[in-house]
């Protein structure tokens, strides 16, 4: 009985083995790297403090949003979560094809089991290590550039081989020598070619080299699961005062090193020998460890003491209610029609009218039915009477308009930006900057003022275009 083979080829099989090297799936590794790197350096203390000091107490998310701090820290909390658990999940994949289990190391230490707790000093592991997943991230991205500059060059070699190997079908007619050398591929141009190929052959395999294409599963996996769990430890350590549901972080006294206690989770085998004397206790109350809060800017809502973190579903956090912009799935359209207002008050600020006529029929075109109706009926009314003329009538519109786009414009760009970052576009997948919370957009904005002040902006434009049309004919007909 012949013994059907599978059809998957070896390097898809589980597990690969921990000194495998990561091959194919180092552009994975290296994108959840960029995401574990971007969530490093969002919970830096500058980037806390610039969330506490700017984007909660910006003023379009105190009239849209919220002035709760409590609830916008706990949307803070949920986002980056949610994130992190995005890029575990990740590296948890990998970790089976090499034997580790980090899926459950991971679960464990966001339960706050008493075997996977880790101090707040994992974080000082980060920073160094940080530097190392930089460069590793960087020589990555540039291989998967590189390697489509290859495929490009490939790709023309080929149609260079097709354009040869048909000439030998059929007759061969008469040509003369000039005709033939410039046809054949030894010309200037195929040699050149391939010169250019071979070097970019030797720069891919170099870049293979330094990137985590020739990394070995093991120490990928090692480098980003000590990395998630460091992240996690910090987001406690910041967070676990003020937003219930995450476990407190331990204080730095322990008996175990991080690095040995980690590596127990991710061996648990080898660790069996070399079990503890007892399990490390779980403390109920607040964590004696506070963040690095220098920022003057109070925050209320410490969690109560004796509270003991219960199993939350960050996800569900983040679902916004139908009562917002977020909810009501209008938050893109939204911001889109007040970007578009921006640029119209550009444009008639720089006196580009025929642009501008042609932008603010197109923006009244994207407008939903609602909001479409409501601009209607105020203009209605105020058609009846216009009036005169007035330059001080119009500029008190301009100076209306001037304060509203000061607290809506930045949370309509910030929405644009947030919904960018989170798109699978190649730029973006290797991309380790911090990114911008959904607390900053409109995703969390109530939905009755949004839709107020973005009826109030369109409504003093169209006045504002009135006036400028009736002023330029004024003085045509002078």
């Amino acid at each position: 009985m012949v013994v059907q083979k599978p059809w998957l080829p070896v390097d898809l099989r589980l597990p690969a083995g921990p000194q495998a090297a990561l091959g194919i799936l180092a552009f994975e590794a290296a994108a959840a790297m960029s995401k574990l790197l971007s969530l490093h350096r969002s919970l830096s203390d500058q980037e806390v403090s610039r969330l506490r000091s700017d984007a909660m107490r910006s003023p379009g998310v105190a009239y849209l949003t919220s002035t709760d701090q409590s609830f916008l820290l706990k949307l803070a909390c949920a986002e980056l979560v949610v994130s992190l658990d995005a890029a575990a999940a990740a590296v948890a994949r990998l970790g089976l094809r090499c034997g580790i289990d980090f899926g459950g190391v991971y679960a464990s230490l966001k339960a706050g089991a008493a075997d996977a707790r880790l101090d707040p000093l994992v974080a000082k592991g980060l920073r160094v290590k940080a530097k190392k997943m930089e460069r590793l991230v960087a020589a990555t991205a540039k291989l998967c550039s590189e390697m489509e500059a290859l495929d490009e060059l490939e790709t023309a070699e080929r149609k260079i081989n097709v354009r040869g190997w048909s000439r030998l079908s059929g007759p061969i007619p008469a040509q003369q020598p000039a005709a033939v050398a410039a046809q054949s591929g030894d010309s200037p141009g195929a040699e050149s070619l391939r010169q250019e190929l071979k070097t970019q052959r030797l720069k891919v395999r170099r870049l293979k080299e330094e990137s985590l294409w020739n990394q070995s599963y093991e120490k990928a996996v090692g480098l980003m699961a000590r990395a998630a769990c460091a992240v996690f430890v910090r987001i406690c350590t910041i967070f676990g005062p003020y937003v219930p549901g995450l476990p407190p972080p331990l204080p730095s006294a322990t008996t175990d090193s991080v690095h040995t206690r980690l590596s127990k989770l991710l061996h648990p085998r080898s660790a069996k020998a070399k079990a503890s004397s007892g399990p490390i206790t779980r403390r109920d109350g607040p964590s004696r460890v506070h963040p690095p809060m220098s920022n003057s800017c109070p925050i209320i809502g410490l969690r109560p003491s004796g509270q003991k973190s219960g199993a939350t579903d960050w996800r569900k956090v983040l679902d916004a209610p139908p009562s917002t912009v977020g909810g009501a799935g209008l938050d893109q359209q939204y911001a889109s029609v007040i970007v578009s207002a921006e640029e119209l008050l550009r444009m008639e600020a720089e006196g580009r009218q025929e642009e501008a006529a042609a932008e603010r029929a197109e923006m009244y075109e994207r407008l939903p039915a609602k909001l479409r109706a409501a601009v209607r009926s105020k203009l209605r009314d105020w058609w009846r009477d216009p009036g005169p003329l007035d330059a001080g009538l119009a500029q008190g519109w301009k100076d209306a308009v001037d304060r509203i786009m000061a607290w809506l414009g930045p949370m309509a760009r910030d929405t644009e930006q947030w919904q960018a970052e989170r798109t699978m576009d190649r730029t973006r997948r290797f991309d380790g900057a911090p990114r911008l919370y959904a607390l900053q957009t409109l995703r969390w904005a109530d939905k009755e003022k949004a839709e107020a002040a973005i009826v109030e902006v369109l409504v003093a434009l169209s006045c504002i275009c009135w006036y400028e049309e009736r002023r330029r004919g004024s003085v045509r007909h002078c």
